[in-house]
């Protein structure tokens, strides 16, 4: 849909661009006709019955894209006279005119309650007395006030609230918080971000996202106030307190913060012959790297190619650590075995089969992960294709996990700008992890017992955030992965991955079953944020 050109609406551009059918089936065809293998790929599932097959075939070979529809229907009215709820704009409660209500819905224009949203925050606030603050979902209008997109938010997150307005003006606030914290007239536009992340400042559970739709959005009838762009950024420098500085591209913003004594950062690549990955991984790494301070270790997991330990012998000679680690491949063991033997403060997992080429990379990955309450944190991964290979680790989607966007185009923003600023996520890939040593070393590093060659990602992100470290994912730092290029399957690999695929679901299966940084709405049968759930399925968490 064409919306207007302001920098509040940049959050819902991410279907911006997205080709009409007949463009769409034209370009389908010049790439079938491109990639007959492929082609022939799809339309062997497709004959098999194999829908699922058929589709991720269909998206390695097509890409993807968001096909959001149908929308969410509106829940029908069920009567909401007598509630102790008022509706209100900041400014006319700025003016006085909170009423007096126990609980007050934060609103703006172009913004409107749907019929049963009120009972529903009421029932929210009710259940839940340690409750002072929700938001929900929005369907966003049309000029002619037609359903066009749905606005499907995950759970509260202060990182991604700060770098993009994905809540929105529509919260609902217990009278009692309103009044003892008042809103600061200094920031129109963004006076429910800053009491949010003042009420969750105190206590993270008062703040909580309820999915399912709560109000509509018009565009084209909203007029966010002049300032809203400077109270975005006011805020967020407000935030960083002097110890950074905020970068703006339209409505959207990063924090860049300060390290002001980068420490050692430990570079640790498991290999096994390919010296070709390998060689391409470090040199990529020394051209396209500029922090002062790195140690790169490389576990080498008995490489018998003259060329392999040619070069090996070579990057030991000009001081690169090459850690031998014979026997069985157990990918999590290497990098345990590294991890301790690392000196550096920051610990930085590499696959040798990623390559960077832009020098911020571990700088901005850095930023983040030496904050005291981060744990992991990811990187954006491109393909060969320049496609999304990594963009977070979404749970419980695809029969267990799945990257998020993937097989979307490496310069798309991402469903509510999740590809162009930093969020928290469940787990990110040990492709490119980055993380404290004194936070791996706490929570007992990688599980090699249980997860040797899959999923020990997965397992240490969850484990970090069960210690009290979130996981983010850092769209900023851009690398390229040649994803499973150095793997080779085989029955007993098969054997081992079955069995990793049980000891996750024995140990996360309750994680597994609803992703809080994911949306239920989103159909988990597809690849994600492509497609929506059918609603009469869709469970409420």
């Amino acid at each position: 849909m064409r919306l207007p050109p302001h920098p509040a609406f940049d959050i819902l551009r991410f279907a911006d661009g997205q080709p009409g059918p007949a463009r769409r089936w034209l370009v389908r065809l010049l790439l079938a006709l491109k990639r007959p293998g492929e082609a022939r790929d799809v339309a062997r599932a497709l004959l098999a019955g194999k829908r699922v097959r058929a589709r991720d075939r269909a998206a390695i070979l097509w890409g993807s894209r968001h096909a959001l529809r149908p929308l969410p229907p509106l829940p029908p009215d069920r009567g909401e006279a007598g509630l102790d709820l008022h509706v209100a704009t900041p400014a006319e409660i700025l003016s006085g005119g909170a009423g007096t209500a126990a609980l007050v819905v934060l609103t703006a224009p172009g913004h409107r309650l749907v019929p049963g949203a009120a009972a529903a925050i009421a029932e929210a606030f009710a259940a839940d007395p340690g409750l002072f603050a929700l938001y929900g979902d929005a369907v966003v209008l049309g000029a002619g006030g037609e359903p066009r997109l749905p606005v499907l938010r995950p759970a509260f997150d202060p990182d991604y609230l700060l770098a993009a307005d994905y809540v929105g003006p529509v919260v609902a606030v217990r009278r009692t918080a309103l009044d003892r914290l008042g809103l600061d007239p200094s920031l129109p536009g963004a006076e429910a971000a800053d009491l949010l992340l003042r009420l969750a400042a105190e206590d993270p559970s008062a703040v909580r996202h309820l999915p399912r739709p709560l109000s509509t959005w018009s565009p084209a009838a909203a007029s966010p106030p002049e300032g809203w762009a400077s109270s975005r950024r006011t805020l967020a420098e407000r935030h960083l307190a002097g110890a950074g500085r905020v970068e703006a591209a339209g409505g959207l913003l990063t924090l860049r913060r300060d390290l002001p004594a980068p420490p050692l950062v430990s570079l640790i690549i498991p290999t096994r012959d390919r010296v070709e990955l390998l060689r391409a991984c470090i040199e990529s790494i020394r051209a396209h790297t500029d922090w002062p301070s790195l140690e790169i270790i490389v576990c080498d997991n008995d490489s018998r190619h003259p060329r392999t330990l040619a070069y090996l012998q070579r990057l030991a000679a000009e001081g690169v650590r090459v850690l031998p680690c014979p026997g069985p491949f157990n990918f999590a063991a290497m990098n345990n075995r590294a991890a301790a033997e690392a000196h550096g403060a920051l610990l930085v997992f590499v696959n040798n089969d990623v390559v960077a080429h832009r020098p911020d990379w571990l700088r901005r990955m850095a930023e983040e992960a030496l904050r005291p309450e981060v744990g992991a944190v990811g990187a954006k991964l491109l393909d060969v294709r320049e496609r999304i290979q990594h963009g977070g680790i979404v749970l419980g989607t695809g029969g267990l996990v799945t990257h998020a966007h993937r097989h979307f185009s490496g310069t798309a923003p991402g469903y509510l700008a999740s590809l162009r600023v930093t969020h928290r996520v469940s787990a990110v890939t040990a492709a490119c992890l980055a993380v404290e040593a004194k936070k791996f070393r706490a929570v007992g590093g990688f599980d090699e017992a249980a997860f040797a060659v899959d999923f020990n990602d997965v397992d240490l992100c969850l484990r970090l955030d069960a210690a009290g470290y979130r996981t983010l994912m850092v769209p900023g730092a851009v690398l390229h992965h040649h994803e499973a290029a150095s793997r080779r399957w085989n029955p007993e690999a098969r054997l081992r991955h079955e069995a990793e695929v049980a000891a996750l679901r024995a140990r996360w299966g309750e994680r597994l079953a609803a992703d809080p940084w994911y949306h239920p709405g989103f159909d988990p049968r597809a690849g994600t944020y492509e497609r929506l759930r059918p609603w009469a399925e869709a469970p409420l968490r």
